[in-house]
């Protein structure tokens, strides 16, 4: 039989309390804590949560530590924190990168004045970036406060096709400037949504308020400007003018269906980029939607087992503006209908988006007309 000691060293250790559990900073979160005064003498203000002199705000009031705002951790990713920039309020992110590395250089050239200038340049920007103040192998970006995607979902055909304007435009421009993202999957695609959450939203309950618990209601993407970004450049590969073969080896990357991944047979990373973006626009859409067929013709190319017999960044655009063309006005304003969706589901819905189409449509025959009466009777003047 078991001594009580052999039972006591084989049980569970204690449980932590509410207050432990919510109070008690990660081991990613700790590190940003020691550096909430560095980053505030930079301009740029941590949460509650990460001063040094953080007490929890539920141990002076009758909050629920469940409820408060400081009683939110970040998410594991240790090189990666929210802030907001002093001078001004405005929600950041700030990045710890290993100064002068790969990432930190090719995403600070795609950022730089001259070429954020281009409406076509879809990198994230960075405001700033500085050293730390201890260790000057350590840097930080400071870049806008995005979101992923899909968050929330995509409604509308229309969203998709602004989507893809933007995106595939973007994609172009990076490669005019020499640089091969290399890992530009759904992860590393975010945007900039301030305009949809016109009081703000929380940087790690995105489905709230700055507050924490207050739900956040979006606007639509279609009443409002939203911008899309390509981030993190850790992978990437920057070719300066004149470089030939342009060529790489590696088998890194979240997209692992790439068929000519290699670490020793050289590949052309550009056409790895279009491989992994006609692959997003397949499992993103196509697979989800059963709406969007007029998708199949733009990116069954783009997906193609041999490398060479995929378009460039410029054929590309080329096709899809040709694909968008085709498009028609009422279907742009059709919501997309997922592929699992009971029929119920799909007659209610369809009926609604059907009413919401023809009354914008109806607008945008009327603003034509108006439009064209406006230029007769001006040329009759």
């Amino acid at each position: 039989m078991a001594s009580s000691l052999d039972r006591t060293s084989l049980s569970s250790p204690p449980k932590r309390t509410t207050d432990e559990i919510y109070s008690t900073l990660s081991i990613w979160e700790g590190p940003w804590r020691n550096k909430q005064r560095f980053l505030q003498s930079r301009g740029y203000m941590l949460r509650p949560r990460y001063h040094p002199d953080w007490i929890p705000s539920w141990r002076t009031s009758d909050a629920s530590p469940f409820y408060a705002e400081d009683g939110i951790a970040a998410p594991p990713r240790e090189y990666l924190m929210d802030a907001r920039r002093i001078a001004d309020d405005v929600p950041v992110y700030i990045k710890q990168v290993k100064t002068g590395d790969n990432e930190s250089h090719i995403t600070s050239m795609l950022s730089s004045e001259h070429l954020r200038q281009d409406p076509r340049n879809h990198s994230v920007p960075v405001f700033e970036m500085f050293p730390d103040d201890e260790d000057p192998g350590i840097s930080y970006m400071v870049m806008p406060l995005l979101r992923l995607i899909d968050e929330p979902k995509f409604d509308l055909v229309e969203e998709l096709i602004e989507f893809a304007d933007q995106i595939l435009e973007g994609l172009l421009f990076m490669h005019e400037q020499g640089v091969s993202h290399r890992d530009c999957t759904y992860k590393n695609l975010m945007m900039d949504a301030s305009a949809m959450y016109p009081h703000g939203f929380h940087p790690v309950h995105s489905c709230f308020l700055p507050d924490g618990h207050t739900f956040a209601w979006p606007r639509r993407r279609t009443s409002v400007p939203v911008r899309y970004y390509f981030i993190d450049y850790g992978m990437s590969t920057y070719f300066p003018p004149g470089t030939y073969p342009r060529l790489v080896v590696g088998v890194e990357g979240r997209d692992q269906e790439v068929p000519e991944l290699s670490d020793d047979v050289p590949y052309d990373p550009f056409k790895v980029d279009i491989y992994i973006m006609g692959n997003l626009f397949r499992s993103m859409f196509y697979d989800k939607y059963s709406n969007v067929d007029f998708l199949v013709p733009f990116f069954h190319h783009m997906v193609l087992d041999d490398p060479e017999a995929r378009p460039d960044a410029v054929e590309v655009l080329r096709r899809w503006r040709i694909v968008r063309s085709t498009v028609s006005t009422l279907k742009k304003r059709w919501r997309l209908r997922p592929r699992d969706e009971p029929w119920p589901e799909t007659v209610m819905y369809g009926a609604h988006t059907f009413l919401f189409a023809v009354v914008h449509f109806r607008k945008y025959v009327a603003a034509t007309c108006a439009c064209i009466a406006a230029l007769y009777y001006g040329m009759l003047r």
